[in-house]
């Protein structure tokens, strides 16, 4: 974020810091991001938001420019992270906008620190356990080659064969930049962090604690994501009496595939 306020931020039992970025002004906003993924490469995407909002995000612990520190971590921990990251500024109440994983950690810190949230945005997520999981993105690392080109592509967006891609040249960016991902947390060493994070997904549920959540909540899904599938949405959209679900037209990365995603959120959280 540019211009940027940083500061790092205590977290564990130990010495070790996350990387934590404020900058903005208006209403306070709480961005986590997905797994595999960090500040660096979520510049243009957080831009939207620090022009309206005054927003906090942070790398993952272990990931990015925060600290590594050892396993195995469940999401209670990462939503800990987040109280933590809130307690430091002192802030009483904020909205937060999770995505993918961190939608899955704000929905934790929804259910566990309900009086945090003011209004939740849930990007492309699951619940886990009788509300859907998120398919298990470790399985991806065990191929290679094409394969594991073709799989993670259509994973993204189920429509995302090469023929699609060679007709759309936008689609194709929007594959490329997101598949960039995995091959630089690989060169940048955050691999083990990624692992723990898998871990942490596998065991996400929350299924029986989400009439819990108290605050407005937006679900902003992809009709074709094949991660968090629509249907997962409306699972949690079925048990969360203060929420709506939006869908758009694309998958995984349907916040950067349909004009109006960003602007609805926005929308949402300004309200």
């Amino acid at each position: 974020m540019t211009n940027a306020h940083v500061e790092r931020v205590p977290f564990g039992n130990s010495n070790n810091t996350l990387h934590v970025e404020r900058s903005g002004s208006g209403r306070t906003v709480l961005f986590i991001n997905g797994s595999g993924t960090t500040l660096d490469g979520s510049r243009l995407l957080l831009k939207n938001f620090t022009e309206n909002f005054d927003l906090i995000a942070f790398d993952h612990r272990g990931m990015g420019k925060s600290d590594m520190l050892p396993g195995p971590w469940t999401m209670a921990d990462y939503a800990a992270d987040v109280r933590g990251i809130l307690d430091f500024f002192d802030v009483k109440q904020c909205a937060v906008l999770g995505v993918s994983f961190g939608g899955m950690v704000a929905l934790e810190v929804a259910v566990t620190f309900p009086e945090l949230v003011q209004r939740l945005c849930l990007w492309c997520t699951s619940a886990g356990g009788a509300a859907g999981s998120s398919y298990p993105l470790e399985l991806l690392d065990l191929l290679s080659g094409d394969e594991e080109v073709d799989y993670r592509r259509l994973v993204l967006d189920r429509r995302f064969t090469k023929g699609h891609l060679e007709a759309s040249p936008i689609d194709q960016l929007i594959a490329a930049h997101m598949l960039a991902g995995a091959a630089e947390r690989r060169a940048k060493g955050d691999d083990l962090a990624y692992q723990e994070q898998m871990q942490a997904r596998r065991h996400h549920d929350v299924a029986d604690r989400l009439s819990n959540i108290i605050a407005p909540t937006l679900l902003q899904m992809g009709r074709f994501d094949g991660i968090a599938p629509l249907a997962n949405g409306e699972a949690i959209a079925a048990r969360v009496r203060t929420s709506e679900l939006r869908s758009y037209d694309g998958g995984h990365g349907f916040f950067a595939q349909d004009s109006r995603a960003i602007p609805d959120a926005k929308a949402f959280i300004s309200a």
